[in-house]
């Protein structure tokens, strides 16, 4: 009994800095408001030591000459870039609202387009890149609202904010597990789309490359779009060198074979993005672990 009041406590202490930073913002624009938060996430990940430490052991599996200053640098963008994002979350209905800042490239728009014309579902296939939310931002303003699945944070207050975040991204937002599956593949059959994150560690996944090196990937996605013969576009918000603008790029869906052989091609679409903008791609997600 004695566990409960102190993971409470403590859930409160992690929640005071992201608070506070929210709060003091509160009155400047929506930019300033994004970079300040970015500006914080970002001095968090190039000092605190746990942080520095598992970023710097992720980015080595993938440059391993890269410089020590470098690597810093990098850190610190890269935290800057995750700040950002985590407001734009936050306030997901405002972002929804800034359609100006987004430019759409790339065929897989029609492909959507044409999909929904027909009634028929689709699999939006992404990660960890960039603004992820600005590719259901601009699906919604097109009259193609998407849902998305999601992890369930342990910490109530970051959960009670990131859902609320999200689902005003689009619905329906679906828990990772079997009855999210199960929700999953009855909005599909119905004509919905859905956005998944294939960039996560999954245990029971296939060991396919990854940015050059075996880690452990869903073939839920792929399954999914062979099954019920849907297509599987990989999409990314890149987000621009100002921080306030983003090109929403939409790939030609991925060619129906085989799972394998299907998030294999997301994976090189995925790595090709990290490596032409490393500083876009939340490096802590231990992706090669276990593999």
């Amino acid at each position: 009994m004695l566990l409960r009041p102190v993971r409470s406590t403590w859930n409160h202490l992690r929640y005071i800095p992201l608070l506070s930073a929210l709060t003091w913002s509160r009155r400047r624009s929506f930019a300033m408001r994004s970079r300040a938060l970015g500006a914080a996430v970002g001095w968090v990940l190039r000092w605190f030591p746990i942080a520095r430490r598992r970023f710097a052991r992720e980015v080595a599996l993938v440059f391993p000459d890269m410089p020590n200053r470098a690597r810093a640098e990098l850190g610190g963008a890269m935290g800057r870039r995750m700040g950002q994002t985590l407001f734009e979350i936050y306030h997901c209905a405002e972002f929804q609202s800034r359609q100006e800042a987004f430019t759409v490239i790339g065929p897989g728009i029609a492909a959507l387009e044409d999909a929904h014309a027909a009634g028929k579902g689709a699999l939006i296939v992404s990660g960890h890149f960039g603004q992820w939310e600005a590719v259901r931002a601009v699906l919604k303003a097109r009259g193609m609202e998407t849902g998305a699945v999601y992890r369930r944070q342990t910490n109530p207050h970051y959960q009670r904010r990131l859902l609320a975040g999200i689902e005003a991204g689009g619905k329906p937002i679906l828990e990772t597990g079997r009855l999210g599956t199960t929700a999953l593949v009855r909005h599909l059959r119905a004509g919905g789309f859905m956005a998944i994150m294939l960039d996560e560690k999954y245990a029971e996944g296939a060991r396919l490359p990854f940015l050059g090196r075996p880690a452990l990937t869903s073939l839920a996605a792929a399954q999914l779009a062979l099954k019920y013969d849907l297509p599987m576009v990989p999409a990314y918000g890149i987000r621009s060198d100002d921080g306030d603008r983003f090109d929403v790029i939409f790939e030609a869906p991925i060619p129906h074979s085989d799972p394998e052989t299907m998030t294999q091609a997301f994976n090189d679409s995925l790595s090709a993005q990290i490596l032409a903008r490393p500083d876009q791609w939340y490096w802590l997600l231990q992706r090669w672990q276990g593999a």
